[in-house]
């Protein structure tokens, strides 16, 4: 299926609507399990003040991180774009029209542009919360499960003087 000219605004507006509908968690991304011996009670008291903690020390949640940004994107995309498209539309004698038109197409890619930079920043916030949230329940004597990588090591031996065949593979005996 190809997509011909009148649908492509269509399509852009589309993939800029369902883009915006991606969300960050609102909590943290990482496994922590109550210490030994540690009622569960006491565990929920320690995840909620150290979830309280580490929003904190990020600021503000990841999601208004990538909210920020992408309206800055729309904002920063629509005034160049104004700007471009008037003077575009300057040296054919129509400004106000290629004002208008470089604001829309501004618009769309700026939003476009601020939404891929706000999800990267917002990741990243959301990295830093789940790093402070670790140290707060690790601190508090809970259990953080790591990865191990484990690695094989491979010993790589010479043929023994043995297993050398002195006789080519494709040689045939006459007799």
């Amino acid at each position: 299926m190809f997509i011909t000219w009148p649908q492509r605004p269509l399509a852009l507006v589309a993939l800029l609507v369902l883009s915006g509908c991606a969300t960050l968690p609102s909590g943290p991304t990482v496994l922590v399990l109550p210490g030994q011996g540690k009622p569960f009670e006491q565990f929920q008291v320690e995840d909620a003040i150290c979830r309280q903690w580490a929003g904190k020390q990020v600021g503000m949640s990841a999601q208004d991180v990538a909210n920020q940004n992408t309206a800055k994107g729309a904002i920063v995309g629509t005034a160049i774009g104004a700007g471009a498209g008037a003077l575009i539309g300057s040296a054919s004698g129509e400004a106000g029209a290629g004002a208008a038109i470089g604001a829309g197409s501004g618009l769309l890619v700026g939003t476009a542009t601020g939404s891929g930079a706000g999800q990267q920043y917002g990741w990243q916030s959301q990295q830093q919360y789940d790093y402070a949230y670790v140290q707060c329940m690790y601190a508090k004597g809970n259990q953080v499960p790591t990865q191990v990588h484990q690695y094989r090591i491979r010993r790589i031996t010479s043929p023994s003087p043995k297993s050398i065949n002195p006789v080519p593979p494709d040689y045939v005996p006459t007799r």
